[in-house]
């Protein structure tokens, strides 16, 4: 082989090397890019607010609002939970009076009051359950479900974790905001 086919080839073969590099640069800013828009940080402004007031992570909160409304402040639940972190009336009423207010049930729909209790009642069941997948399995079970689940050998060995998840519709619900947590973390709170 001549001097100048070896040459031709080298610079083929770091041409497609370089090539190769710049794609996958491309390839994985691309999916930045569709993670970001499939993973908004709407509402910023009361998510920093109230994370830091009541001690949960801002990804935590955003997982719960993107999970449980797809940041729609207007859904409604089809078991009427209401807004978008999907906050039953009667838990809110409740949340209200922990905290000394006073407001009417149709406030869910207002993004800041939502996200002031949503946020609230997640740091609330941290404070009993002190694990995120146990908060998440009481968010949407009810707290009294989760406690007696931890209570049963069946669900639980340790009484601290839930090994199994008995409804169906929990566990994905725990599934979906634990992805969604991974994803809010990895693409604006890793360094």
């Amino acid at each position: 082989m001549s001097l100048k086919k070896a040459i031709i080839r080298s610079i083929v073969v770091v041409l497609i090397a370089t090539a190769s590099v710049a794609v996958g640069f491309l390839i994985e800013n691309i999916l930045d890019k569709i993670d970001r828009k499939n993973h908004p940080q709407d509402f910023s402004q009361y998510v920093s607010m109230y994370s830091k007031a009541y001690g949960v992570p801002e990804y935590i909160v955003y997982a719960v609002i993107k999970t449980e409304s797809g940041f729609d402040s207007s859904t409604v639940s089809s078991a009427g939970a209401i807004g978008l972190m999907q906050i039953m009336p009667e838990t809110f009423k409740w949340l209200t009076t922990l905290l000394g207010d006073s407001y009417e049930t149709g406030m869910l729909y207002d993004p800041e009051t939502n996200i002031k209790y949503g946020t609230y009642y997640l740091s609330y069941l941290y404070g009993i359950y002190a694990r995120w997948s146990t908060v998440y399995a009481a968010y949407n079970a009810g707290p009294s479900v989760v406690t007696r689940w931890l209570e049963d050998k069946t669900y639980s060995k340790d009484g601290i974790n839930l090994d199994t998840i008995p409804y169906p519709e929990t566990e994905a619900f725990v599934s979906r905001v634990e992805r969604a947590a991974d994803t809010y973390l990895r693409l604006y709170y890793k360094d």
